[in-house]
Order: C-alpha cells, then structure tokens, then sequence
C-alpha cells in the first residue's frame, strides 16, 4: 500500500510565446503614448512671450483719415470750376487739333499722290484730262486734269495726316470742325463740296520765327527780272570764246 501523500495539483505549462491580447496592445500603446507627450511638453522650452499691447502714442485710424478728407475738400473749395458748358458754349480747341480734313480744289491736280499713301484707302479721286487751247499764236495745247470727284470716307479715316503732309500742292488743310457726326455710318463718306465748305474754318498759319530765313518763295520774288538777252550782231558786246590751255607744248616736227 501506499503511503496517502499530498498529491500535487496538475498545473498547465504556459507557451513560451503567449498570443497578445489587441485589446490590451492598444490599451498600452495609448497610455504611452499619452505619457511620451506628456514627457515632450515637459521637455520643450517654454514659448517666448507674446508682443505687448500697440503703443498708445499710435493713433487710430478713422481720425487720420477724416482730417484728409476735410483738407481736401478746403483745398478745393477756393479753386476755379473748368466745366465746359457745350454746346452753349463752344470749346477752346488748340490750332492744331485735328478734327476734319478741308480741300482746297483749285489746288489739287488730281495727282493721286494722297490716295496711294492713305493706309486706310478712304480717299476717292476721278478726274478726267482737258486740253487748253495755246496762250500765244503758234503754240503747242496743253493738256490737265480736271478734279470730278474728291471724297473721303470718315468713317475708315484714321486721322493719321498723311495725306496733309504728302499733298505738295497744299490742297488737304486740317480743321478744328469736330460737328459732323451722322446717324447713319454711310453717310460719313464727304465730297467735296462739304470738305470745300471746311475750309473757312481752317486757322491761319502761325508766324514765322523772326530768326528764321525767309522762304524761297519770297526770296524768288524779291530778285530783280533779268534783263533780256540781245541778239546776236545788233549791237551787244561781240561773244568771246574761251580757249582751253595747252596741255603740254607741241614737239619740233609735230603736227
């Protein structure tokens, strides 16, 4: 028989590698996390002191603002109005301001000169050739163009003054006339008898420089005639004929 001997009680070995519990992982994790951050707060230095209260020398805004507001209107309380009360009143224009082209038809010789050189080609010419019948007896007819048409379409005109200055004949005059607006665009192609009526309002021209030279006209007009030419053998000083000097002497026995 055996003895009656304390029996011990059956124990369950535990695994060496026990599976881990999600729950309490994060559980873990949480907590050290929280207490890491809590270590990183301790640990970082305190933030420098916020910037103090703006300086009560500074003034606000709404005060600066009204004083230049009233200093405005004071200045312009003691100053002139310039309101232009047109059309009652017409408008100072400067000589020159360009406002339409005038025409002068006795000086155009139809010679197209400003018609290829407008960039726009809102110029219009026709013209036809007439003869003229000789001035003395015995001489030869002349031939010249005769203006029919001189048109220009304003509402193409790029109010360039290419055709005033190109003109050699001085035939396209600018004027300070702005009135001619029309309420159909097809009725801003002018001929010539209104460009013609704008020519009384062309300014004259300015005086010249004291200082300047005279034009050539001028010069050209002042001269005396010359006198005419005598005939030969009726009494004027015989004509003498210059002669070349020798370029070298001739040899002995030459020609």
């Amino acid at each position: 028989m055996t003895d009656d001997a304390t029996i011990p009680e059956s124990t369950t070995p535990e695994p060496a590698n026990p599976e881990p519990n999600p729950e309490s992982t994060k559980a873990t994790q949480a907590k050290g996390g929280a207490a890491g951050s809590r270590s990183r707060r301790s640990t970082t230095k305190p933030d420098s002191a916020p910037a103090g209260p703006r300086h009560a020398s500074q003034p606000s805004g709404i005060l600066p603002g009204l004083v230049k507001g009233l200093a405005t209107t004071a200045r312009t309380l003691t100053r002139h109005t310039h309101t232009a009360e047109y059309p009652d009143v017409p408008p100072k224009l400067p000589p020159r301001s360009r406002g339409v082209i005038a025409l002068t038809e006795e000086n155009c010789t139809s010679c197209m000169l400003c018609a290829r050189e407008c960039p726009d080609w809102c110029i219009y010419i026709d013209s036809h050739k007439e003869e003229i019948p000789p001035t003395t007896p015995g001489g030869r007819a002349r031939q010249r163009n005769v203006l029919d048409r001189f048109a220009i379409d304003f509402s193409l005109c790029m109010y360039c003054g290419i055709c005033v200055e190109v003109c050699p004949f001085d035939a396209l005059w600018w004027s300070p006339e702005f009135e001619y607006a029309e309420l159909d665009i097809r009725e801003l192609l002018h001929e010539k008898d209104r460009l013609g009526a704008w020519m009384a309002t062309v300014p004259p021209p300015a005086a010249l420089d004291p200082a300047s030279a005279d034009p050539a006209e001028l010069v050209a007009s002042a001269k005396p005639p010359r006198p005419p030419r005598p005939a030969s053998g009726e009494g004027g000083p015989p004509a003498t004929r210059v002669r070349r000097a020798d370029r070298g002497a001739p040899e002995e026995g030459g020609a």
